[in-house]
């Protein structure tokens, strides 16, 4: 047994450090917690636990350059169960009952908020549970808390920052495929633990507290008085119930009845009690407090069959797995295929074509393979890729297998190369789609993104092909004269330099000041300087202009590159939410760009920070509509918005 234990110890700090600090997981949700609950077993049966055990320990060494800082108070993790009748046990304190608190486990990025003398002080990370990381930079753009509030003594704030998921959606909508987010956890994560507080501010960051870690100059006796203070300063809070033996049960399908309604990310409840003095007089273990206890939502399982595992080369030549099973209702939705993440998941899962698979819902959104039943282990990786017939790359960092096309002409990595540079937030080619790019591909018009502007040589050709025609070719030639003339900082992005996304783009031509030969022409350590870059970002950017230089000089002959112009004061401070169809608007990202442009924001859900709600429908009865009339967030029109912005040109 003591064998096991050292393996299952092992193996879960190699998941923790991969989920928590790489955000590339070795193993599913479902996996950690078998093999957790099973190490837990074993150290009970056995009484051997070892001092690195993660049940003894509340996190890993933080790798960051972030300012390490010692929490005053260690934060520990909390215990866990799946079973409601296990909350009533705790409610019920040996014969006694006990008030609790019940409130969303929301899955975001723990964060303490410090304030003095009624000003925001400083903002740290969980961390380790011993030591976080300040982030006052970031914490400052959290888009819901007070800045200031009505207390003047020491008050220490614990919460969750989290990122909705209709904005989760909205910036994962203007990126491409094998540029997108896995999840809001970790795209919260990385913004709020990123040195450059632009990124952080752009993303619509909401902060919800459940819990006071100290105040000086106030006396509580429940923690329900201290979420009153809170909410009473301003503090937007998680939702919560106050429960008992009797109800608590009832209050968790309450809760989960909402789940699929609310905009937010959750992996389950926490219940702790609410007797202040009752909660310190418990102590705790080495990891967990004994006061609460998290509840985690029992995963639905549904059983499939594997019929394929489709094997996709990304712009970057990763080649992601993707599972395809026979199509099963789930949490409420039909899902037929789940992401593999990695080459490594695929052979611990043992999977085989045909196999009986399980399948549940991460967090009850994103589908995910839970167990192999069969484990045919047929399945293998590809030798070749399956695009260009390159033999392909198995890579391993930090013991994750990944698999990599090397070819950088394969034709896979092409079409989403120049797809990547052609799309909306790139040059802003219209009509230039995958489909397209794949066909002039086959037909040899392209080869690179600066083929691009010699298409006109092809004019014959292309009309003649299928779906095409003279119409549809003047249409696409006259959208790439337009993309001649661009800013810098869309074209940067365009070019697909690894780890340097619209924002850094912007960072990168304001910092050398819209000049593209300063750019390509600058150090390493010129762009390490940057602040928010550092190593990475000037080692991708080093290793691209040294590699295209040719490239780039045929590419710039074609274009009027412009710096950034933004009409400030517009709608400073103001933030808009979008719903429903536009009739004015092409789509809502092209009325989004006018509101940042003249200086507001954009958010994905309606919270107490929104100043207006635009649906051409005021009358409808969706969601965002009944939570907008809820807070006196006035509704406007299209047409409404169009007056706002003709009132201001005439000011």
């Amino acid at each position: 047994m003591n064998e096991r234990i050292y393996e299952l110890v092992e193996l879960l700090n190699r998941a923790n450090y991969a989920y928590e600090q790489e955000n590339s997981p070795i193993m599913t949700d479902f996996e950690y917690d078998k093999l957790y609950d099973e190490l837990i077993e074993l150290e009970s049966k056995t009484g051997f636990i070892l001092e690195n055990s993660p049940s003894q320990n509340a996190g890993h060494e933080i790798v960051s350059n972030l300012v390490k800082v010692k929490h005053d108070v260690a934060l520990l993790s909390l215990n866990k169960t799946k079973d409601a009748d296990d909350l009533a046990e705790f409610l019920n304190n040996d014969g006694e009952t006990k008030d609790g608190i019940l409130s969303w486990k929301l899955d975001g990025l723990t964060i303490i908020l410090r304030y003095a003398n009624g000003e925001l002080l400083q903002g740290l990370t969980r961390g380790n549970g011993e030591i976080g990381e300040d982030i006052t930079h970031n914490a400052k753009f959290l888009r819901n808390i007070p800045r200031s509030i009505d207390f003047k003594g020491e008050l220490t704030v614990r919460g969750e920052a989290i990122i909705r998921l209709g904005e989760f959606e909205r910036i994962n909508e203007q990126l491409e495929d094998d540029e997108k987010y896995k999840n809001p956890r970790n795209l919260c994560s990385g913004s709020m633990r990123q040195l450059n507080s632009r990124i952080a501010a752009g993303r619509n960051i909401d902060f919800f507290a459940f819990a006071i870690l100290g105040v000086v100059g106030m006396d509580f006796l429940k923690k329900s008085e201290h979420l009153e203070f809170l909410e009473k300063l301003g503090f937007e809070l998680a939702a919560y119930l106050q429960v008992d033996e009797s109800n608590v049960k009832a209050a968790v399908e309450n809760f989960k009845a909402k789940v699929e309604t609310e905009d937010f990310a959750t992996d389950g409840l926490v219940l702790t009690y609410n007797d202040i003095e009752f909660s310190e007089s418990l102590g705790k273990t080495s990891k967990f407090p004994r006061d609460s206890l998290a509840f985690k939502w029992a995963d639905e399982l549904r059983q499939s069959r594997l019929l394929d595992i489709q094997w996709h080369t990304s712009r970057t030549g990763l080649i992601n797995p993707i599972a395809i099973f026979e199509p099963i209702e789930l949490e409420g939705t039909i899902v037929a295929r789940a992401s593999l993440h990695n080459l490594s998941i695929v052979e611990k899962l043992e999977l085989g074509i045909g196999d009986t698979i399980e399948v549940y819902k991460a967090n009850m959104i994103i589908p995910q393979i839970a167990a192999n039943l069969t484990k045919s282990k047929t399945v293998l990786p590809p030798s070749i890729c399956a695009v260009c017939s390159t033999n392909v790359v198995i890579r391993e960092t930090n013991d994750v297998k990944t698999l990599h096309c090397p070819n950088p002409n394969c034709r896979a990595r092409l079409i989403f190369t120049i797809s990547h540079y052609a799309g909306r937030n790139g040059m802003n080619i219209e009509g230039f789609s995958k489909q397209t790019i794949e066909k002039f591909l086959e037909m040899g018009f392209l080869e690179n993104c600066s083929d691009i502007y010699e298409l006109e040589r092809y004019k014959e050709e292309i009309i003649a092909l299928v779906g095409f025609g003279e119409r549809s070719y003047n249409k696409l030639i006259d959208s790439v004269e337009t993309s001649k003339t661009a800013k810098l900082a869309n074209f940067i992005y365009a070019l697909g330099i690894d780890n340097v996304g619209l924002s850094n783009a912007k960072l990168l031509c304001r910092h050398f000041d819209y000049d593209i030969e300063r750019i390509i022409n600058a150090s390493y350590e010129d762009f390490a300087a940057i602040e928010g870059f550092g190593d990475i970002i000037a080692e991708s950017l080093i290793n691209f202009f040294a590699a295209n230089i040719e490239f780039l000089n045929k590419i710039m002959s074609y274009l009027k590159l412009e710096g950034e112009i933004i009409s400030e004061g517009t709608f400073s401070g103001k933030t808009f939410v979008i719903t429903g169809d536009l009739q004015h608007y092409r789509n809502r990202k092209a009325m989004s760009a006018v509101i940042e442009a003249k200086g507001g924001k954009i958010a994905g859900s309606i919270s107490k920070n929104t100043d207006f709600l635009v649906n051409n429908n005021p009358a409808s009865q969706s969601s965002k509509n009944k939570k907008a009339k809820e807070l006196n967030i006035p509704i406007i029109t299209e047409n409404e918005f169009i007056g706002m912005l003709d009132n201001f040109n005439e000011e």
